[in-house]
């Protein structure tokens, strides 16, 4: 069994979500599907420039096990006039979620197989990024950043043993973008399988700092959960749900997940699921497990 997603977007502010009958599936663009079985897009992160829609998404090959950064481009009419490759490293990458601050856009890729989260920086859009800084000496995943009240605030997850990153929310806050960032005093701040790692991007509505949050406690990414965060300081949090989002009839097929929910003024995406079976999904992990074996062996011989 193994999961494939595809990403669709709204030509809706990221907002609308808190009104009635958000996400209309006959009015969802759908992104192509992957050319091959085993690839999948998801993640998406969009910004539009110039009248043209780009979506940044992870797109990860079972192959080799490692996501990279791709990019896609609509323009006004939802016609797909470009994609390439935004960000490649010799680890994974996903969730490119991005930043607008003082006038320059970042990318803050999930890539914690690096040991760190590292903040990039757009140097040519959108085929060229370099790093930044570096935000957290610890392997973040799917951090998230908002300002507000005067403060950055990052929610994110950390890998550890029994899926641990699905099932604690940690909190850090930072007087700007580039740190120092320092941990919450309450972290973990939420814990749980059903709402607790980030899931798109953090916005604020009526004055509250809401957060997209996975449900993982049936499987991986089962739904989209919205967190309304009542109590947001230095040292305490408090949240609750507003918001449910399911994957049912968004798109055929795909209704086993749904655990992207981002934007911003001008659009909103998604990403939705498909659990799947093939006769030749043994032979792919086989592949990639002699992969890395033999490169194992190279690296000891050398």
């Amino acid at each position: 069994m193994y999961d494939l997603w595809r990403v669709g977007y709204v030509r809706r502010p990221l907002t609308h979500v808190m009104g009635e009958a958000p996400l209309p599936a006959d009015g969802i663009v759908w992104l192509p599907e992957s050319p091959r079985t085993f690839q999948y897009v998801a993640d998406p992160f969009g910004i539009v420039r110039d009248g043209v829609l780009t979506i940044f998404v992870e797109a990860f090959d079972y192959r080799v096990r490692r996501g990279d950064i791709r990019y896609f481009q609509y323009d006004s009419q939802d016609r797909l006039i470009g994609e390439g490759v935004a960000l490649q490293e010799p680890w994974h990458l996903s969730y490119p979620t991005l930043i607008e601050d003082g006038g320059e856009l970042f990318m803050l890729p999930e890539g914690y197989k690096n040991g760190e989260l590292t903040l990039y920086r757009c140097k040519r859009f959108p085929d060229q990024w370099e790093p930044a800084c570096t935000l957290l000496d610890q392997p973040a995943i799917d951090a998230t950043v908002v300002r507000h009240d005067g403060r950055w605030w990052m929610f994110h997850a950390l890998p550890g043993a029994d899926d641990r990153a699905m099932r604690e929310l940690h909190v850090a806050w930072a007087d700007s973008l580039t740190g120092p960032w320092t941990p919450h005093a309450a972290n973990p701040v939420r814990e749980g399988f059903r709402d607790t790692r980030p899931g798109g991007t953090a916005f604020v509505y009526d004055g509250a700092v809401h957060l997209p949050v996975q449900d993982c406690e049936t499987t991986y990414g089962a739904r989209v959960r919205l967190l309304r965060i009542d109590e947001l300081t230095p040292e305490r949090f408090s949240a609750q749900e507003v918001r449910r989002f399911e994957p049912e009839g968004r798109l055929t097929g795909y209704d086993h997940g749904l655990h992207t929910l981002s934007g911003d003024a001008n659009v909103t995406l998604i990403d939705v699921k498909s659990i799947n079976q093939s006769s030749a999904e043994g032979l792919i992990k086989a592949r990639y497990k002699l992969r890395r074996l033999f490169g194992r062996a190279v690296r000891k011989a050398a």
